[in-house]
């Protein structure tokens, strides 16, 4: 699955790690072996700042917004690029119903600016890419549960729609000539109807299950 994806989008590497209800791993990279020995032998994950993050984010981010500043996770920096990892990537956090913690993260070796192009192009696949491969997962964690058909009014539609597309609370309030009180109602409410865990995985489920198209 993975493979596939580095092939689609062309980039150097495509990984889904989680933690499930009980506190397993579970992993599907691309990454060489030598590189995914070496870091699982050192411990790295200990000073990875893209899995010391994701603890503190609900939302996609881009590793440049991360801190890179201490010595510990320069030199990961250099020996993550000396493995092929790139120098540009970004991650999905997702966080489910049952205690299960997910990472879905792409990463590709470019300048600045093919990489922002690259993220305007593809972050909504992303978003909805790392939903669906941590839903496969789940299932089979938890087999036999179904999701049931949900209907979302305009309103809660268009708030969806918006922040999936990048806009901040802020804007979207404004965009939909509501206030921000409004605006996390509709939210809220349909994160109540999709089960979801946050904003973003209600944005997942809904383009998942095509409530909204963005």
């Amino acid at each position: 699955m993975v493979a596939e994806l580095r092939h689609i989008f062309q980039v150097n590497h495509v990984v889904y790690h989680s933690v499930n209800s009980l506190g397993e791993p579970y992993a599907l990279a691309t990454y060489g072996q030598e590189w995914a020995e070496y870091y699982e032998s050192e411990e790295l994950y200990r000073v990875d700042p893209v899995v010391l993050g994701a603890f503190q984010r609900f939302h996609p981010y881009d590793w440049k917004s991360l801190d890179w500043e201490k010595k510990p996770a320069r030199r990961f920096f250099q020996e993550a690029q000396d493995g092929g990892v790139g120098n540009q990537g970004v991650s999905v956090p997702v966080r489910g119903p049952h205690g299960e913690f997910a990472l879905f993260s792409v990463s590709h070796t470019c300048s600045d600016e093919v990489w922002t192009r690259f993220l305007a192009a593809h972050m909504p696949n992303f978003l909805l890419i790392g939903h669906y491969i941590h839903a496969s997962i789940r299932a089979l964690e938890f087999p036999g549960v179904e999701g049931n058909y949900v209907v979302l009014s305009p309103r809660e539609t268009d708030a969806l729609r918006l922040l999936g597309a990048g806009l901040n609370r802020g804007r979207a309030a404004e965009q939909l000539k509501i206030s921000e009180h409004t605006l996390r109602v509709y939210i809220e409410s349909a994160r109540s109807k999709l089960n979801a865990s946050n904003t973003t995985h209600a944005v997942a489920k809904a383009m998942a299950q095509g409530l909204i198209n963005i």
